[in-house]
């Protein structure tokens, strides 16, 4: 069984082709697939685990230019180096979620997951819709301190401050308001709602 995630650029013809940039930023990330352009304003690619999924949601929600689904389902081996000659039921599942997350943006988060399990895959929906409104909702000042902090490390936040020029109490403000530590808490429970998406077996009839 396979996350296959399917990201599509939302008003392209205002803000022009944005597919290099996010393909850039999504290259440190472990994949199954890489990604890489599928159609138009459109990438695709094949995360190697869930938290790699969750990973890749969080990169392209940052940028506030894109619809993402993400499809659980199987494809047919051996697994291609790109998805134009793949075939299977995560490839379809991965369609319709982002055609979906298209539906829903706007007034909700872009975000949507579609897999044999219905239930399962909206609770990992849910969740990862409310980590990517966190994502989505943070200023560029905020990022220039967190994209300097690591999880877990200990005295970032004053290696932060004396890298930006900026006292360790602002630092500590923009770690607060940007609810980064809440964000990193909350992946591991969006990566396990994930892999409980992942039967043994796609039920007959969806392939």
């Amino acid at each position: 069984m396979h996350l296959v995630l399917t990201i599509n650029q939302r008003d392209s013809r205002r803000s022009g082709d944005l597919v290099p940039e996010l393909l850039h930023s999504l290259r440190p990330i472990p994949a199954a697939v890489p990604f890489q352009r599928s159609v138009g304003d459109e990438a695709q690619g094949v995360a190697a685990d869930p938290a790699s999924a969750v990973e890749a949601v969080l990169t392209a929600v940052r940028q506030r230019r894109w619809n993402i689904g993400i499809g659980v389902g199987a494809l047919e081996p051996p697994l291609p180096d790109g998805l134009a000659a793949a075939s299977g039921p995560g490839l379809g599942f991965s369609r319709l979620a982002v055609e979906r997350a298209a539906r829903k943006a706007g007034d909700r988060q872009p975000v949507a997951v579609l897999a044999p399990d219905p239930e399962a895959a909206a609770h990992a929906e849910a969740v990862l819709c409310l980590l990517a409104g966190i994502v989505a909702s943070r200023s560029a000042a905020e990022w220039r301190v967190l994209d300097l902090l690591v999880p877990g490390a200990r005295g970032q936040q004053k290696y932060a401050a004396q890298e930006l020029g900026i006292s360790a109490q602002a630092v500590s403000r923009a770690v607060i308001r940007s609810q980064w530590q809440e964000e990193q808490a909350a992946r591991p429970a969006a990566a396990r709602l994930l892999q409980l998406c992942l039967p043994a077996a796609v039920p007959a009839g969806l392939g």
